[in-house]
């Protein structure tokens, strides 16, 4: 993080308490820790406790005058907001406090503006901000149109207005057009989810709150047991680290795994509260990863005080994206940094365990394979010979037992998908002799 140094802009952080949160505080300090993830110096914080939200500025007009006392005494060069502001609120803050404004929203989109790094992710992000930004610019119409005339026809417009037209319509346009590269992408993801399905390979996503460790798990398990050591991803101690979505094929092997039991491993954008419904709708494609998992690990940061509210915010989310009813095993991570001894400690559809160190990957990929797997049955199967291509299918994407070339065929005794033993059950009909 580049906080504190001459290159990070000074922010002043404004909270609303309105005593429904759990923890108020907590919300503050998550927000602190959004600003520096931003590159953002914090150089104070002023909160104040209200029943209601101001309609015109968020905050009551003495707490505004304070706010903006506060902010000539510490040099901040912009303030920050704790929750999303409505266009009034923005422009009649900006004024009042004559500095520019940011809501969490706003915050959040900057954060996700820098750590895109791939075209989709990139892409995700424009259209978000521009979503975010058009209501804003149509809540200034009334405003900037006092600047001219007041004619009823285009050309009478005021020349603030008539600006905020064309930036209306060519955000618009911009919109469309992301619209569409977004789509062309998605058909290419939806294609090669397509084929993963096909594969009948299980396919389990990392889900959780931001920097609960999910990035980390995935690079223990491609570096122990991927198909391509190299494919590792972004491992940050920071919030938002990763935004694009990664999946990688897991062939668990070793003392204690049954080999022949493959997943895909997807790493997801990790959540947070508040996290901003249009986000949600822009990296929706990316997301579907989730929604199209067999199974869920939801990483957990336990040495967080707050783990357990943590927990609530990724099961809304996940259940707001169609998510809610697919299995889940839950890791408890970063067991070590609780003084939890013994690790890794295993129970049904749990786990505490260290990432960091590798302590309980094998347990968790164990946990993983049992759970994505119980649908497995043993089949006995005769193939003959121009039949090789489903022989290869087994050999790639079931456990094969036995295998013997005999006068009538192939043999195979294999450990399958009971929808591929169902598939192929015309070949199981294997005579008493050979």
């Amino acid at each position: 993080m580049r906080t504190g140094d001459e290159n990070s802009t000074k922010v002043l952080l404004v909270g609303l308490d309105l005593g429904t949160e759990p923890d108020f505080d907590h919300s503050m300090e998550e927000l602190k820790s959004l600003a520096e993830a931003a590159c953002k110096e914090v150089v104070g914080i002023i909160t104040q406790r209200s029943g209601e939200v101001n309609k015109a500025f968020y905050i009551g007009t003495g707490k505004v005058a304070e706010a903006r006392d506060f902010a000539v005494q510490c040099g901040a060069e912009e303030v920050v907001f704790d929750n999303t502001l409505s266009p009034s609120q923005m422009r009649n803050l900006g004024k009042e406090l004559g500095l520019p404004v940011m809501d969490r929203t706003n915050l959040i989109l900057d954060i996700f503006a820098i750590r895109a790094k791939s075209k989709e992710a990139k892409l995700q992000v424009e259209a978000a901000r521009l979503q975010y930004i058009l209501p804003r610019l149509v809540g200034m119409r009334e405003n900037l149109s006092r600047q001219g005339g007041t004619g009823g026809s285009m050309s009478n417009r005021g020349a603030g207005e008539t600006k905020l037209e064309l930036d209306r319509r060519k955000i618009e346009h911009r919109i469309s057009e992301l619209k569409k590269e977004l789509e062309d992408l998605n058909q290419a993801r939806e294609t090669m989810r397509k084929k993963r399905t096909q594969s009948r390979i299980p396919k389990v996503a990392l889900i959780g709150y931001t920097n609960a460790g999910k990035s980390t798990i995935m690079n223990r398990m491609v570096d122990r047991y991927g198909d391509n050591k190299e494919k590792t991803v972004l491992e940050e101690d920071m919030l938002f680290a990763t935004l694009d979505t990664s999946v990688r094929c897991i062939q668990p092997q070793g003392e204690g795994l049954e080999e022949n039991r493959p997943f895909f491993l997807s790493d997801t954008v990790g959540f947070i509260h508040k996290l901003p419904h249009g986000l949600i709708q822009a990296f929706r494609s990316t997301l579907d990863e989730v929604r199209y998992a067999d199974l869920l690990v939801q990483v957990v940061d336990c040495s967080d005080e707050h783990y357990r509210q943590q927990m609530e915010v990724t099961a809304e989310t996940v259940k707001e994206l169609g998510a809610g009813d697919i299995p889940r095993i839950v890791v408890y991570n970063k067991a070590d940094k609780c003084g939890m001894e013994g690790l890794p400690r295993v129970r049904e559809g749990q786990i505490h365990m260290a990432a960091v160190s590798g302590c309980g990957l094998e347990e968790l990929v164990g946990l993983i394979t049992d759970e994505v797997y119980q649908n497995q049955v043993e089949a006995e199967m005769l193939l003959p010979y121009d039949k090789g291509n489903i022989a290869s299918y087994f050999m790639e994407n079931a456990t094969v037992l036995a295998q013997e070339y005999r006068n009538e065929g192939i043999y195979l005794k294999v450990s399958c998908h009971k929808g591929d033993a169902e598939k192929y059950r015309e070949y199981q009909k294997i005579p008493d002799r050979f």
